[in-house]
């Protein structure tokens, strides 16, 4: 499987190599995106996702410009049976607002559906998080709902705001947008 994708703009998502500037993503540096994380701790995470990767359950692509690392897109959770993978994205405090996330997650969708083989790829984030809502829309994802309470931190339950894209979803007219220069996470999203 090719580990370098290429996106307009300048930016180009590659595989995560430990080495990288931030090896853990930006994302996870603060006290309520670290809990997020699955990993046990944060040094782990640039190994456990070299490990996903040469067992084909998780692809983490850092998302760079030239040799600034701007953010990442990985798809975890795959789920080889049903052709599935959940989509996860973050970017540096600079790069917010620059598309960087929806290029990211436009160009690793396209790359998980031909080169890793997956048919569903579905983002979530917590309802009220207007940015990564806009960032999935953005990105070519169809809101399909809301998942009651999915997910817990720190006791307390959230809601969860689900998209979706398939491997046969027609280029949407909210990625065309974005690729022009509107609806990154900052913008208010395209279309209804």
């Amino acid at each position: 499987m090719g580990e370098r994708v290429e996106v307009s703009s300048g930016l180009r998502p590659r595989r995560r190599a430990p080495a990288d500037p931030g090896a853990v993503p930006p994302a996870f540096a603060g006290p309520v995106m670290s809990r997020q994380s699955a990993e046990p701790a944060a040094s782990r995470w640039p190994a456990s996702r070299a490990e996903r990767w040469d067992a084909g359950s998780g692809f983490a692509f850092a998302v760079v410009d030239g040799a600034d690392v701007l953010g990442h897109v990985a798809v975890g959770a795959v789920d080889r049976r049903h052709g599935t993978g959940w989509v996860s994205y973050g970017t540096t405090a600079a790069a917010h607002g620059r598309g960087v996330a929806s290029g990211g997650c436009r160009a690793v969708a396209a790359w998980a559906f031909g080169d890793a083989g997956l048919f569903r790829l579905e983002p979530g984030h917590r309802v009220g998080n207007r940015a990564s809502c806009a960032v999935a829309r953005a990105a070519g994802f169809a809101v399909e709902g809301i998942q009651r309470r999915r997910l817990e931190y720190d006791g307390v339950r959230y809601d969860v705001g689900l998209h979706a894209r398939l491997a046969t979803d027609p280029e949407s007219a909210a990625a065309r947008t974005a690729e022009a220069g509107g609806g990154g996470p900052g913008r208010s999203p395209p279309g209804p």
